[in-house]
């Protein structure tokens, strides 16, 4: 064969495998020594191809694809520093335990650590930040080469969806020149399918949680972000069955959907309650079952340090389980599955006036969120606004810093089909705008993001996807020109050289960015402006609202409400 043929095998050899393996979705940076592979993946029919120009925005496109579809997703850009673009998402996709395949194209040997032009030292490039790492070999006529790329490639795919989920980077060499013959059809390889099951728990497992159950007087049930293909049903026969209250965080997705029988045991206003000193010597608990990630809520964080319950059960699938804490007595590890329909859950000392009184309580603290909502002019009484606006079967995606922990305030339980998305791997701002388009083209959804002003400049590039594919999101900056969620900070009690180190105001909005990118725009500076336009229909894919709100006010409106659920709470318990 000669070298375009020899080419051609290695790459359709490699992109067969992925298909063979699963993998349907391909998001590609432009680039020379990618050329093979980008050919190949944009002629193959079999793969949904996503462009995105700025490889930091492709990698949070390809982590929001993978995060709603819980599916692999392919990344695929040129060698040297388009390569490093990529390493904030891998980080949250690791923490995050997003399935993610990084393809990045390299120089041949020869041309590594010799001064040649767009060369870095990609092998093993992420560190310990991805599951797995290889470099794979040059293309050539070698026999067992073609079975080592089929082979690797399941082994990849394979590493990268084993729970824990997270990233593996598979580096390829291209020695020019990089083109190919196109091919109408994938090749058929050798390799049959790699198999994986659930994990299940033991059945001493089985014994311990369902003692601990049983033998609980005060219990409590801690849900943090679940992974997205998690059965929710036998979540919610669990609580069914088991009714203790139920610290459900706006990522479980627990607080949407919930069924009728089983709406009293969530508990949403577990942040607010928690910071009342009162409701806290009152909810001290001796057990508690958490699944998924560590909450948002420092509140809750530093309640459970302070109880220390006797029993702490996590359940999770990974062994280095979740614990910043350190307070874990018992991990189970497991995926969330039909096993919890097994269980036999027999809460027999369970103080029935517990479980009442975090029922009590939230009621109270629901109802101060309700009144704030009608009287005040805050960020929180907006954020309030639309979730009440947001239809039916749609998704919001949450920015880090004050975004998330509004949507953890304000997010109420509901019966309508909302999913709330977030990165809370690493908790950063960068790559928010692009995860959430990605998340939008995987669900198909009516979708939102809610973003704060500096999250959203700081990946305004994001948008760039909207110039390349169909991208129907509304935005919703939250405009108070700097940092937010540092005036809630003991920053904020220092006045010198807060606003230039923290606050870092930029005097901006976001009208031009709006018609750069053909954008619908709508400012707004009142509830009832942001209610009208979020009744208004879109006129164009992309729409972006900027609310024009103000920080210190926000701060003050925050601590009213919570000063207004602590005095009820205090009334109650105090009497």
């Amino acid at each position: 064969m000669n070298n375009k043929e020899i080419l051609t095998s290695y790459v359709y050899k490699l992109v067969a495998s992925l298909y063979q393996a699963g993998v349907k979705d391909v998001v590609v940076s432009p680039g020379s020594r990618s050329t093979p592979l980008a050919y190949a993946f944009a002629h193959t029919k079999e793969f949904q191809m996503y462009r995105q120009v700025d490889e930091r925005s492709a990698a949070f496109l390809a982590l929001g694809l993978a995060k709603a579809s819980a599916r692999p997703v392919v990344l695929v850009c040129t060698s040297g520093t388009a390569a490093a673009n990529y390493f904030p998402a891998i980080v949250e996709a690791k923490l995050s335990r997003i399935p993610l395949i990084v393809l990045t194209a390299d120089r041949p040997h020869e041309l590594r650590e010799v001064g040649a032009p767009q060369a870095i030292a990609q092998p093993n490039l992420y560190g310990n930040q991805v599951k797995w790492s290889v470099d794979f070999p040059l293309p050539d006529e070698f026999p067992n080469t073609l079975p080592f790329v089929e082979r690797h490639i399941a082994r990849a795919v394979a590493i990268a969806l084993t729970a824990p989920a997270g990233p593996v980077h598979v580096n390829v060499p291209f020695r020019e020149p990089l083109l190919i013959d196109f091919q109408e059809k994938l090749p058929v390889g050798s390799f049959i399918e790699s198999i994986s099951q659930e994990i299940r728990p033991s059945e001493h497992a089985m014994n311990v949680l369902e003692t601990a159950i049983e033998r609980a007087r005060k219990g409590i049930v801690i849900v943090g972000e679940l992974a997205q293909d998690t059965d929710l049903e036998v979540v919610w026969n669990f609580i069914r069955h088991l009714q203790w209250p139920i610290l459900a965080e706006s990522l479980s997705h627990l607080r949407a959907n919930v069924p009728n029988d089983c709406a009293k045991y969530i508990i949403d206003q577990y942040d607010a309650l928690l910071k009342n000193e009162t409701f806290k010597n009152i909810a001290e608990c001796d057990t508690a079952v958490r699944f998924g990630s560590q909450p948002v809520s420092k509140p809750l964080m530093q309640f459970l340090t302070t109880v220390q319950p006797s029993t702490y059960l996590v359940i999770d699938e990974d062994p280095m389980f979740r614990d910043s804490l350190a307070i874990t007595t018992h991990h189970v590890q497991a995926t969330i599955s039909r096993w919890l329909d097994d269980l036999t859950i027999t809460p027999a000392n369970t103080d029935p006036t517990y479980v009442e009184q975090w029922i009590s309580a939230n009621q109270i603290a629901t109802h101060q969120v309700e009144t704030y909502i009608q009287e005040m002019t805050d960020e929180g009484a907006l954020v309030a606004t639309l979730f009440e606006h947001l239809p039916e079967h749609s998704d919001l995606f949450a920015s880090s810093s004050m975004p998330i922990r509004d949507v953890d305030t304000f997010f109420n339980k509901t019966s309508k089909d909302v999913r709330i998305y977030a990165n809370r791997g690493a908790n950063g701002i960068d790559g928010v705008v692009s995860t959430a388009i990605g998340t939008q083209l995987a669900t198909k959804r009516d979708s939102y993001l809610l973003i704060g002003d500096l999250a959203f400049l700081h990946d305004s590039n994001g948008l760039i996807a909207s110039r390349y594919q169909r991208c129907d999101l509304t935005i919703v900056v939250m405009n108070n020109d700097g940092g937010g969620i540092f005036s809630y900070l003991s920053q904020a009690t220092v006045e010198e050289h807060y606003e230039e180190l923290f606050g870092t105001p930029s005097g901006l909005q976001f009208a031009d960015l709006a018609r750069m990118y053909d954008a619908q725009y709508h400012v707004v500076r009142t509830i009832d402006e942001f209610a009208h336009v979020l009744d208004t229909p879109k006129e164009k894919p992309l729409r972006i609202i900027e609310v024009i709100t103000n920080r210190m006010n926000n701060v003050q409106s925050h601590r009213k409400l919570w000063d207004s659920i602590g005095k009820e709470l205090d009334e109650k318990w105090q009497a």
